[in-house]
């Protein structure tokens, strides 16, 4: 009776100390769970997407849609126009200036021509004019130059003012060809605001005015714009 008594009692506590022996898995499982937390969370840190940073949009001038056939009506009609359209004010004044100069000498030419052509109509004809009329006075001031040297200066006057009147239509067509060239060339196609210029060492073919050159390949310089 007191062996199985005994067995019983060495069998709890072989049992007891077994139970105590066995590891602490609550405080194990919730580190691990820790760990596990702060690993994710530093893996999300690590692994987030970049930023992509937005790309600036290329700005453009506001004369994208200038016209080169308004600009040259323009000038047609009134000189000066075209420019204006085009925002060049400051050839306004530089073509009326010589459009002005040229009709004041077509003017003095002219006067000059008519006088000096009646003049010479009344020494060829031999005839005075009436006194006190407009060319009495131009008259006696040219009786004594030979009749050939009048009709020299006759055709000298005439001769300049009509280049003047020439000159007029030269303005007014280059008026029009420079109102063309600034619509057409400066405002009518879109150009970024942003340009830049790269310059790069590249070799080129050997030519004409480089043949003391050992080489077929010469240094030079590569000028590229990007807009």
């Amino acid at each position: 009776m007191y062996k199985y008594l005994l067995f019983i009692w060495l069998l709890a506590a072989f049992s007891f100390a077994a139970a105590a022996q066995s590891p602490d898995t609550s405080s194990a499982k919730l580190k691990s769970k820790t760990d596990s937390i702060e690993i994710k969370k530093n893996d999300t840190v690590v692994s987030a997407t970049p930023v992509v940073k937005k790309k600036k949009e290329k700005v453009y001038h506001p004369d994208s849609l200038h016209s080169p056939h308004t600009a040259i009506m323009h000038s047609l009609l009134i000189p000066g126009w075209g420019q204006v359209y085009n925002r060049t004010y400051w050839k306004v004044p530089v073509i009326y200036g010589a459009l002005g100069a040229l009709a004041y000498y077509i003017n003095w030419n002219n006067t000059n021509y008519t006088q000096m052509l009646n003049v010479s109509i009344f020494r060829e004809h031999g005839t005075v004019p009436a006194v006190g009329s407009k060319y009495y006075n131009l008259y006696q001031l040219y009786l004594s130059t030979d009749v050939k040297q009048l009709y020299n200066a006759t055709d000298y006057y005439r001769r300049n003012r009509d280049l003047c009147i020439l000159g007029v239509f030269v303005a007014w067509g280059v008026n029009v060809i420079d109102a063309y060239i600034d619509a057409k060339f400066m405002n009518a196609y879109t150009v970024d605001n942003n340009l830049s210029m790269q310059v790069t060492p590249v070799l080129m073919n050997q030519q004409m005015f480089a043949q003391n050159f050992s080489s077929s390949y010469i240094p030079g310089l590569k000028i590229t714009f990007t807009f």
